[in-house]
């Protein structure tokens, strides 16, 4: 029987992942087309990797630079400035808003992002979404030591969550916890493809799903 769920935030909540992609376009577009192209790449690869991981590989594997403290704070203030005001006025993903509504009194539900922790929080507040979650998480904590610390604070077992994501990093977080899993298919569903797992475009039916696989 499932009691509690955990949900990615970009992309499984809000449809918000292109506006993050074309915020790292935008910081490294001084670099030129070619190193915007493998920047954005890289960040479609690595969805659900903090923003924190993704700046340290640019400059060292891209940019062959040294990433000053004062150069990562800029970049991490600037990407924040550009995403904060777009991610809360993002549309829901269809049947997100509906199922929390809902269900928030049958579910314990949480929230594990790799947006940072005190942003994540804003966000999820600004959008009128925080009365229906049981715990926002957010980086720099690893989305696999968030499902860990969920399990273990609030006397779940593992076979009594789902963990629904739209990235690799979910499903490993969620593997590696022997949660359940949903994958939120976008335009990402190529990186699902060797995985067995169940695969939504929507919300909609979430329900449903829930009802009859697990």
């Amino acid at each position: 029987m499932i009691k509690a769920i955990i949900f990615d935030f970009d992309g499984v909540i809000a449809e918000s992942v292109d506006i993050k992609t074309k915020a790292f376009a935008k910081l490294f577009e001084q670099e030129g087309e070619e190193i915007v192209k493998r920047v954005v790449d890289y960040h479609l690869s690595n969805t659900g990797v903090s923003r924190y991981e993704k700046f340290k590989h640019i400059y060292k594997e891209m940019l062959k630079k040294t990433l000053t403290e004062v150069e990562f704070q800029g970049l991490c203030n600037k990407f924040k400035n550009i995403v904060v005001d777009s991610v809360v006025k993002a549309p829901f993903v269809r049947g997100a808003k509906e199922f929390l509504e809902n269900y928030v009194s049958k579910y314990k539900f949480f929230i594990a992002s790799a947006t940072p922790q005190d942003e994540i929080e804003d966000i999820v507040t600004q959008k009128q979404l925080l009365r229906y979650f049981m715990g926002v998480y957010g980086a720099p904590k690893k989305k696999t030591d968030i499902a860990k610390e969920i399990i273990s604070d609030n006397n779940l077992l593992p076979e009594e969550i789902v963990y629904i994501g739209d990235a690799l990093s979910d499903y490993e977080a969620a593997n590696t916890n022997s949660i359940n899993f949903i994958a939120r298919i976008n335009n990402n569903e190529h990186i699902f493809d060797d995985i067995y797992c169940i695969k939504m475009e929507n919300l909609v039916n979430l329900e449903d799903i829930l009802e009859s696989s697990f």
